[in-house]
């Protein structure tokens, strides 16, 4: 069975280096046969739907609202969900690993639902939290790194 990451980040909020990080980090986990899976938007989670396209992977998006046509054109599959902010709680509990790349309030919130319910994030770029409740990577190559330990 492949293995499932999720990659969550701004939107609109998200930094060019942000956009290139997660455009990367989807092309490497399809090209290790990783699931990605993002909230199916744009910014961090177009970036990374992109690179799995790229690499020929897989990727889901779970979107806030009804319109699957509001997803990102690079998503494998878009699925609405109809449930706003509160499917970034499916999105996290989907996921084996929370790949977090920069930070905006509702990134903040799928970090938090991850550690609350048990679900390894690693950070790279964004907020300024506990370490002992996330692995914090200071290089995407130190992030996949520790995405792909924590797959194991």
């Amino acid at each position: 069975m492949r293995r499932c990451v999720a990659v969550v980040g701004p939107d609109q909020a998200a930094t060019g280096a942000n956009r290139e990080a997660a455009r990367l980090a989807g092309q490497w986990l399809a090209e290790h046969d990783v699931l990605v899976l993002t909230g199916g938007l744009g910014g961090v989670m177009a970036s990374a739907a992109e690179g799995v396209a790229d690499a020929g992977g897989m990727s889901i998006g779970l979107l806030p609202g009804h319109d699957r046509t509001l997803g990102d054109p690079s998503l494998t599959i878009a699925l609405p969900t109809g449930l706003g902010e509160l499917r970034n709680g499916l999105l996290v509990r989907s996921a084996e690993v929370v790949l977090a790349i920069g930070g905006s309030w509702g990134t903040l919130s799928e970090i938090a639902l991850a550690v609350r319910t048990g679900v390894p994030v690693v950070s790279l770029d964004g907020w300024d939290l506990p370490e002992s409740t996330l692995v914090v990577a200071s290089s995407l190559d130190e992030a996949l790194t520790a995405v792909w330990s924590l797959l194991a």
